[in-house]
């Protein structure tokens, strides 16, 4: 299990106390340590399986959880990555691994995520097309019914009734279980991405290189959200903005495809500069 803390103590505490109910197996931890003048040491002394991880700068998230599984025992055949302010359900993690179990063609799975005022939280969704990717990440915060958007959020497997496993793009970073054999095949995380869209990115690489994703309804967790980025909207604007491109212009790096490149740019930099105004 991998968690990657960013002045997120108090959580870290909460997301560890709730994993005995969640799994018969007792997995030993990872916490990575992305604010090294965080002292995490002494709260994580209550909890035995926990070793931390202090590589001494914020190394964003993917790139932290690849250096946490470099230093895995070599015998884990599964990584359970999870936000500090992710809370376990009761059976949560054997559910998941269960059903990722259950099929050797299974890269990852993903559970139902819920939010605190107990909705349910998007974070199972098709991979975005490059018309709808680009209209919702250009226009979404200053324009939040522009169609693409409403095509984007509902393409949302996360609101398919039933508790039946279903096939996903992509899955939400916040808590994954993925295979380690899958995920070292693909290089990991690709750690160009500091934070957003890391798992938009995973997800797409596991589908192309023949790996199933799936969106797990039965297993649950609670996701207090944000608390680590809530208190740095600007900054984390700013990294919204350059992994939507990074991904994009990842997707579409074709020389033919450069006026896409460039207006998605031009686009994002509007959106910056609009929601810069609004804050002002």
């Amino acid at each position: 299990m991998v968690v990657v803390s960013y002045f997120s103590r108090h959580d870290v505490v909460a997301c560890l106390s709730s994993v005995p109910a969640a799994s018969i197996q007792n997995p030993p931890v990872l916490v990575v340590n992305n604010a090294p003048t965080d002292d995490l040491q002494p709260v994580l002394e209550p909890f035995p399986t926990a070793t931390l991880l202090d590589p001494g700068a914020n190394l964003g998230y993917g790139r932290a959880v690849n250096y946490a599984v470099s230093q895995l025992d070599p015998a884990t055949e599964w990584i359970l990555v999870t936000n500090p302010d992710v809370e376990f359900g009761p059976g949560s993690i054997d559910e998941l691994l269960a059903v990722a179990t259950s099929d050797e063609r299974i890269g990852v799975v993903g559970p139902r995520i819920t939010n605190d005022d107990g909705t349910i939280y998007p974070s199972a969704r098709d991979l975005p097309s490059l018309t709808v990717g680009a209209g919702h990440a250009v226009l979404h915060r200053v324009w939040p019914e522009n169609p693409w958007s409403k095509r984007y959020l509902k393409a949302d497997r996360s609101k398919t009734p039933g508790s039946e496993p279903l096939q996903s793009g992509w899955l939400s970073g916040a808590c994954l279980l993925v295979r380690r054999s899958a995920f070292e095949q693909i290089g990991g995380f690709d750690d160009r991405f500091f934070m957003y869209f890391e798992d938009v990115d995973l997800g797409e690489r596991l589908g192309l290189a023949g790996w199933k994703v799936l969106y797990v309804p039965s297993a649950s967790v609670h996701h207090a959200g944000g608390t680590s980025t809530r208190d740095h909207s600007a900054a984390m604007l700013q990294a919204h903005h350059h992994s939507a491109y990074l991904y994009l212009a990842k997707r579409y790096h074709r020389w033919y495809q450069l006026p896409v490149r460039v207006a998605v740019r031009a686009g994002l930099a509007a959106r910056a500069a609009a929601s810069s105004l609004r804050s002002s």
